[in-house]
């Protein structure tokens, strides 16, 4: 399940050589368009035809690239420019498309099945290209595992559990539950609850801690445990604690792939009710987890580390520590006035309610929530690969990555897209600092962090791995001193 085990998406060979063939093909599709010398000595007219496709091709592919730029720019699906190579691919395949219609006169029967397969071949380059940008999918085995949907690691069902306690575990395991959407109404995908091995021990069930896994926009509710690392991360924990750890819930706070709730309550779905009043009941009655909301903490990334702080300051007596791991200052599709439209629906007042320094301006000072702001530390991208030692909890040296992290070629430098990138083409550490010094102003401990790295799975797995035992410690140990 590691980053650094197979054939990587994110950079080395393998995303080029796709790219390359692909515009090869298209080059031989396009090449019966071009005029030849030979074909110079004919008539005008039959030198003037192929040209006119060919401009066709070539003006429709450059508006399609144009028109899908301003759309995404409007769109406040992302801080960070997408790069330019994904506008290139995005005309290539308009292009592609067009040549389709162009080439099936003038040209033989193998060139135009030729020019119908080039199509889809474009469509993966746009998906490769947009993948580099997300570092989404990092190889070739993990994107066939999320095709197939295989099992999860540690995968067990859920009518099995009973016959599981009393058994001892080396390893936790990962349920799959259909939450009960009574309260919200939230139509939403299956969760998935990690047990630590403690959870199984024979004799009375222990009263367990649990943390909120929250994944960013276009996500499933299992990414952070395919691409996340965040079962493999915990079963470590587990086991350096005497299979005691946090029980993980991994929810679903967009409902769909594409649906961005920015966990608020709106047109596009009562993503922060479901949160809150259906899956935090949900865990406690199932696997007898504490209500006591000191035992709660919430982690999530980009979109869901803005969901973070939004759970830990709207609702203190439910969650007690946060990590927003390169989240917004706040929910955010674009704009303030773009975000009240297509979030609230119009509603100023619903943008106000859920703004984590509007929220903070207005609150009475708080008893014992805690949190970490993670965000990059880089300038202009950067290597997610290594960091000075000492630089962050968890007692790793330089170049030392979490379980299955990625500190080589596969994914270091990949991955700059999704809620910006820190640095210089984003805004999430210094809006970060200003949220973390207001927050201090209402007795909310907390600190940010930076590791080198870009918007990517692996530098949240980073964030997560380094994060667990400063949460872990506070969960269990509901009542001790609030710090960060």
């Amino acid at each position: 399940m590691g980053y650094q085990r197979g054939l990587s998406l994110l950079d080395g060979w393998l995303p080029w050589a796709v790219q390359a063939f692909v515009a090869l093909l298209l080059v031989v599709v396009l090449a019966v368009l071009v005029p030849w010398p030979a074909s110079w000595s004919r008539r005008r007219r039959s030198v003037r035809r192929p040209l006119l496709r060919l401009a066709a091709v070539v003006v429709l592919g450059v508006a399609g690239a144009f028109a899908a730029y301003w759309a995404f720019q409007g769109s406040g699906l992302a801080s960070d420019p997408a790069p330019v190579l994904l506008w290139v691919w995005v005309g290539l395949t308009v292009a592609a498309v067009v040549t389709v219609v162009v080439v099936l006169g003038p040209a033989r029967w193998w060139r135009r099945v030729l020019a119908v397969l080039v199509v889809p071949c474009c469509l993966v380059c746009v998906a490769l290209v947009l993948n580099q940008w997300v570092g989404y999918v990092t190889t070739v085995q993990e994107g066939w595992g999320e095709v197939t949907a295989g099992a999860f690691p540690d995968q067990v069902d859920a009518a099995a559990l009973p016959s599981l306690i009393g058994k001892p575990r080396a390893t936790g395991a990962v349920v799959s539950v259909s939450i009960p959407d009574t309260a919200s109404g939230f139509a939403h995908r299956t969760e998935n609850v990690w047990l630590p091995p403690a959870w199984f021990a024979p004799g009375p069930r222990p009263v367990l801690p649990a943390i909120m896994m929250i994944a960013g926009e276009f996500n499933t509710p299992g990414d952070w445990i395919r691409i996340g690392n965040a079962v493999q991360i915990a079963d470590q924990y587990a086991a350096a604690h005497g299979g005691t750890a946090p029980v993980l819930v991994f929810a679903d706070a967009g409902g769909t792939f594409n649906n961005d709730t920015e966990c608020v309550d709106g047109p596009r779905g009562n993503a922060a009710s479901h949160l809150t009043r259906d899956v935090i009941p949900f865990v406690e009655q199932t696997y007898g987890v504490s209500r006591d909301p000191r035992a709660w903490g919430v982690v999530g990334w980009s979109m869901g580390g803005t969901c973070a702080v939004d759970l830990a300051v709207m609702h203190p007596e439910l969650v007690d520590s946060f990590d927003d791991i390169a989240g917004d200052a706040g929910p955010e599709v674009g704009t303030k006035q773009q975000t009240i439209d297509r979030l609230y629906g119009g509603n100023a007042a619903a943008w106000a309610r859920y703004d984590p320094a509007t929220v903070l301006s207005t609150h009475a000072p708080y008893a014992d929530t805690a949190g970490w702001f993670d965000d990059s530390s880089d300038a202009a991208g950067g290597f997610a690969g290594h960091r000075p030692a000492g630089a962050r909890p968890g007692g790793r040296g330089p170049g030392q990555r979490p379980p299955g992290g990625n500190g080589g070629p596969n994914g270091a430098n990949a991955g700059i897209g999704g809620r910006g990138g820190g640095g210089a083409t984003g805004q999430e550490l210094p809006e970060a600092q200003a949220l973390c010094a207001q927050a201090r102003t209402r007795s909310i401990a907390c600190t940010v962090a930076t590791q080198p790295g870009r918007h990517s799975w692996q530098f949240a797995s980073t964030a997560f791995s380094d994060v667990l035992p400063w949460m872990a410690t506070r969960v269990e140990a509901p009542g001790s001193p609030a710090r960060a």
